[in-house]
């Protein structure tokens, strides 16, 4: 029997998605809560693997088991198991040829940036954070220039395992509420850090470092030492997971402090 979840985590308390020796990632703290509520191993696949520091608000994960519980014990009596930081939203039963991650037509990341002199405190795993106002008509302008399919290699970190560095960008907003500047992306898939560097070189365009066409011009030159350095891990969020309505699974993620921020 395949079950899907929809899984939320605070990436400051854990070593990133994917197993690790040492059991500190979040696929280690749900596979050991999985395997004690089915009695037997479980291992888990998920829809998109996110780095130490990232979070995600509607992580899609999926994993096959002999075991028969009700539909609850996939979601309350895994959450009595994993750490606070951790927690299993709902639970499907879905066909045998559900793929968390091939299934999966698109992904949605936010990235949520403190724009503000002082650095915050309360909230510093929570959002990135740059001191300088930043230029919003600016940086909506170069973030125009990559919508569409592209080769993304100017935006792909030196340890990505993508066969392709071409991807179909389809959302690429960048809107400001108070002191806070939130990026939202969507696309068929991502490279290792493309977010995170299209961050970071929105943010250089932001600040007047370069004009926005510089941004296109970066992106026609597949060169990633030309673009801006990887921005930090802690604004970044796994937002939503988009799939075909025959599988059955909720279509939006559960509401979260993240989306009201504008």
């Amino acid at each position: 029997m395949r079950i899907a979840l929809g899984v939320e985590y605070d990436g400051s308390r854990f070593c990133g998605w994917q197993t690790q020796p040492s059991g500190c990632a979040v696929q280690d703290a749900l596979e050991r809560a999985l395997s004690e509520v089915a009695d037997e191993p479980v291992a888990t696949t998920c829809a998109g693997r996110t780095d130490a520091g990232v979070h995600a608000l509607a992580q899609v994960v999926h994993f096959d088991t002999a075991a028969r519980r009700p539909e609850g014990a996939w979601v309350r009596g895994v959450n009595a198991l994993l750490p606070d930081a951790c927690a299993v939203n709902w639970s499907r039963p879905v066909a045998d040829d559900f793929h968390a991650r091939y299934s999966a037509l698109s992904r949605c990341y936010r990235y949520l940036l403190l724009n503000h002199p002082v650095r915050p405190a309360a909230d510093q795993a929570r959002v990135g954070w740059f001191h300088q106002l930043l230029d919003l008509e600016k940086m909506q302008l170069a973030a125009r220039l990559l919508v569409g399919e592209h080769d993304f290699s100017a935006f792909r970190s030196a340890e990505c395992q993508a066969k392709t560095p071409v991807r179909s960008l389809t959302r690429l907003d960048v809107t400001r509420s108070g002191d806070y500047v939130a990026f939202d992306l969507r696309a068929n898939a991502f490279l290792h850090h493309m977010v995170r560097n299209i961050v970071g070189c929105l943010v250089y365009v932001g600040k007047g470092k370069y004009p926005p066409k510089w941004l296109g011009e970066v992106l026609a030159g597949r060169d990633r030492s030309r673009a801006a350095p990887t921005f930090e891990a802690a604004g970044l969020y796994l937002a939503q997971v988009e799939y075909g309505k025959q599988w059955g699974l909720p279509e939006a993620p559960r509401a979260s402090l993240v989306g009201l921020v504008h």
